[in-house]
């Protein structure tokens, strides 16, 4: 990253070939919806009050990429906002619209890929490209301590872009990383998926935030 790097990608993004293919693609099927990268979610406060960053893979289709907010349109976002409320991380509005009034206390919510992606899922090469973003993202972040990954890839790449080894930093769904000036929370990835075949239960993603929580309680 330099210092001319955008914290944001522009609407048009040109970096990665495929990733632009499949969005114009939507633009033409669903030309009301966002279908561009999607920005990261800040706190009613500045960016000065952030002290936990989410991070997750990748705009969903029909979620954010339709919406233009994080985690907005499906069910991971059901479960992360009501989480987050839970722990007081967020206010108690979100109802899937951009407009409904959500409301962030201290935390911002990113993705590792900013592009909506086929199948849901980017190529080594197209998180590799956007995660000059998410560096930029981090780096304007000052009083930034607890960073919570969502998924294995969302965690190799935020190790990746702390400059930091993955074996040294490995994910492990409610370890407690210390990685440089932060601490990492790793979970499995909210979404449907997960929940519906048990890897993750509400129970234990809830344990996620309390252990976030009381850490940034003891900062």
């Amino acid at each position: 990253m330099t210092a001319s790097t955008p914290i944001e990608p522009p609407c048009d993004c040109p970096l990665c070939p495929r990733l632009v293919e499949f969005r114009e693609a939507w633009q033409t099927r669903e030309p009301d919806w966002h279908n561009a990268p999607v920005p990261t979610l800040y706190p009613v406060q500045d960016t000065d009050a952030v002290r936990l960053l989410i991070v997750g893979l990748a705009p969903g289709v029909r979620g954010a990429n339709r919406t233009g907010r994080p985690f907005t349109g499906d069910y991971a976002g059901d479960l992360l906002y009501a989480t987050l409320h839970r722990h007081g991380f967020a206010n108690d509005r979100f109802a899937a619209d951009p407009n409904d009034g959500l409301k962030l206390f201290e935390t911002a919510v990113t993705n590792s890929v900013r592009c909506v992606p086929p199948q849901n899922k980017p190529v080594g090469e197209e998180i590799n490209t956007c995660r000059r973003f998410l560096s930029a993202t981090i780096t304007a972040l000052p009083n930034l301590r607890a960073i919570v990954t969502l998924g294995r890839i969302a965690h190799d790449s935020t190790v990746r872009t702390l400059g930091l080894k993955l074996k040294d930093h490995a994910f492990g769904h409610g370890a407690q990383i210390e990685a440089r000036r932060y601490t990492l929370f790793p979970t499995y990835h909210c979404s449907r998926y997960n929940t519906n075949t048990g890897r993750l239960t509400e129970a234990m993603f809830d344990m996620v935030f309390a252990n976030v929580a009381r850490f940034l309680a003891e900062s």
